[in-house]
């Protein structure tokens, strides 16, 4: 079982940045594809970005596309999301999870792991 643990959340201004970090422990990361997802306040948790074990391949949410960047390091067993050109819009707790499955997934059922969030606020 591996532990996530998410870090980097904070306050931005619209149109600045931020870069979340996941961090694992118990199990080595490059077993798993990697995911990040968002829950805003009254609305169902989203997909966000997906990496493949590898890192070779990433999947993004159209609303985030061209602005965030996910991107992993198997030997610091990490996993990150650089938000960049952020949106009021874009204001939620954004969670890393992990997926044992072959290939990237989109959908929260999918992921197996979760970590508790940290919160992303964008003021306009």
């Amino acid at each position: 079982q591996v532990q996530l643990v998410e870090s980097g959340g904070g306050t931005a201004q619209a149109g600045g940045s931020l870069r979340l970090s996941c961090a694992a422990s118990g199990r080595t990361l490059s077993i798993y594809n990697m995911g990040w997802f968002r829950q805003a306040p009254g609305k169902e948790r989203e997909f966000v970005a997906a990496i493949n074990r590898s890192g070779g391949i990433t999947n993004y949410a159209d609303s985030v596309q061209g602005r965030f960047t996910i991107s992993r390091d198997n030997v610091k067993n990490t996993v990150s999301l650089q938000m960049n050109s952020l949106k009021p819009e874009d204001t939620a707790i954004y969670y890393c999870a992990a997926d044992r499955s072959l290939f990237i997934r989109t959908t929260t059922l999918a992921y197996d792991y979760w970590g508790q969030g940290t919160q992303v606020t964008v003021s306009s």
